[in-house]
């Protein structure tokens, strides 16, 4: 679907399910230079076991329109003007590393709107390495290749696919590839500048939880522990041989993690 919001075409994948008002909903949210594909293994199962399901492509990501938003919390922003625009009064939101630092803005910034929160990959804070921020911004095709390289782990780097025939690391590859100049060091800077993680954390009243990958170099699982700290009474699952892109490399294992949260 596609929906206006403030004058920008923003599109969600919602799992081929019309939009019912009686059944909780959930938004996903990608991280850096991805889109809504991140979560197809997890929103179709949602959107047909009883959840209005929003896989959401970011402003300037996938087929949405508009420009990147300069800072994670004008991300969260547009998310809840998302909500706004459908009606959405609250929802779950789970979010994967660029997506995980904005849910955790809007569930400390509108904790009203946010029943439960997941986060997926998530570091806080974001560090990015100088040589890969660099190379990101000068477009050079070294920095989607570091990007994916990192985000797998060596079980996925030689075809331990859950799903027979998808090759994880030509497909993340190729979508980072055609998210367009500029796009993957926007994400990383927005990430990388983001202050007010504990600031949020203090706020949060939902229900948290984290799935993080034991072979995680991108947002490696040490890095999301004073954020769990800062969350009392959260939960975490780690995921074990596990890169960063949980979601496709460990499907069926967050997906169970997230069908036991929500």
């Amino acid at each position: 679907m596609i929906i206006d919001v403030k004058n920008t075409p923003l599109f969600a994948a919602t799992g081929g399910q019309e939009f019912d008002q009686r059944k909780p909903s959930i938004l996903f949210l990608h991280g850096a230079a991805m889109d809504h594909t991140a979560w197809v293994l997890q929103s179709r199962y949602f959107a047909h076991h009883g959840f209005n399901v929003f896989a959401l492509d970011l402003p300037g990501h996938g087929k949405s329109g508009g420009d990147i938003p300069a800072s994670i919390d004008d991300m969260a922003d547009w998310v809840i003007a998302f909500m706004d625009a459908n009606g959405i009064q609250s929802a779950a939101l789970v979010g994967h590393s660029m997506g995980s630092l904005t849910a955790l803005s809007v569930a400390g910034r509108y904790p009203e709107r946010v029943t439960k929160l997941a986060m997926i990959g998530v570091a806080y804070p974001m560090m990015v390495g100088e040589d890969f921020l660099n190379k990101a911004k000068d477009n050079d095709p070294a920095a989607y290749q570091m990007m994916i390289d990192w985000s797998h782990a060596r079980p996925s780097h030689i075809g331990a696919s859950e799903v027979p025939g998808l090759w994880m690391i030509g497909n993340a590859l190729r979508t980072v590839e055609n998210s367009g100049d500029n796009s993957l060091y926007q994400g990383l800077s927005i990430c990388s500048g983001y202050t007010g993680g504990f600031d949020a954390a203090e706020n949060i009243s939902c229900p948290t939880l984290f799935i993080l990958g034991s072979k995680d170099m991108m947002t490696m699982p040490r890095a999301a522990q004073k954020l769990i700290q800062a969350i009392p009474d959260s939960k975490t699952v780690m995921l074990e041989n596990c890169g960063h892109m949980q979601m496709i490399e460990k499907a069926q294992d967050v997906r169970s993690a997230l069908t036991s949260f929500l």
